[in-house]
């Protein structure tokens, strides 16, 4: 364990990919992000930045990794959300699957349309194209 606070705690992961590698957790259990309450959000963003920090002062790394997946078909096996904090280094052998499996987004206005009124609250019954 190396961070507790109300809502979240931080400990390093049993399996890291780099040194220095922490997981931080709401203390409640949430199956994945589509079910994170508004009000555990900011608290595990505070306390993933706040470990970033130190993961920072301690190890100087080159750069840092956050991440954090939802859903078995996007990695997520262990279903209590967490997000990883990864230092980086040159040379690290860690190396996220960010391969594009589509061209570049021809409609993007009218993805951006369809996520605006999703946030409104409306539409996203039908099943879109990937």
């Amino acid at each position: 364990m190396i961070h507790r606070d109300a809502e979240t705690m931080a400990f390093l992961d049993i399996a890291p990919l780099t040194r220095g590698h922490v997981l931080v957790i709401p203390q409640h259990h949430v199956a994945d992000l589509w079910d994170l309450p508004e009000d555990l959000a900011g608290p595990l963003m505070r306390t993933t930045v706040l470990m970033a920090g130190a993961v920072n002062r301690a190890f100087q790394p080159d750069g840092i990794n956050l991440f954090h997946s939802t859903g078995a078909e996007a990695g997520q096996t262990v279903f209590h959300v967490h997000v990883h904090v990864v230092p980086r280094w040159r040379g690290d052998r860690f190396r996220p699957p960010l391969v594009p499996d589509r061209p570049p987004d021809r409609e993007a206005a009218a993805t951006a349309a369809r996520l605006r009124t999703a946030l409104a609250g409306g539409g996203g019954n039908e099943a879109p194209e990937r």
